[in-house]
């Protein structure tokens, strides 16, 4: 039977810098989501700060939102909408007001999880 090593991943030296809401937390993996499908790999690298986590960890934060029922359909949608985007949605512009309630309360209510591990200050 193999006898399996476990090693920790090496951490940098930067210091963490958390996300300052969950806002930015999400754009951040919508950006690094975007990237990922574009054939880009991530590795611990030199850098004056780094993140205090994997963009796997709020993905898997809201999709705990969503099995518990804290978060539906509409709000994941919205949110993959608007991040794609790269933006949050517009109140001056007619067409995404019915989206504005929706992304308001998907950030909050992600924010709790993400505070809790330490993602968001």
């Amino acid at each position: 039977m193999p006898r399996f090593r476990f090693i920790p991943k090496p951490q940098s030296a930067a210091p963490m810098k958390p996300f300052a809401s969950a806002g930015e937390a999400w754009f951040w993996f919508a950006r690094t989501a975007k990237a990922r499908r574009d054939g880009a790999r991530f590795e611990g690298g030199p850098g004056s700060w780094q993140r205090p986590c994997d963009p796997d960890d709020i993905q898997r934060a809201l999709i705990a939102l969503y099995r518990q029922g804290a978060v539906g359909a509409i709000h994941v949608a919205t949110l993959a909408r608007f991040g794609a985007a790269e933006r949050a949605p517009d109140i001056r512009c007619e067409e995404e007001i019915a989206f504005v309630a929706p992304w308001d309360e998907a950030l909050d209510r992600l924010a709790t999880p993400l505070k809790a591990k330490g993602i968001v200050a």
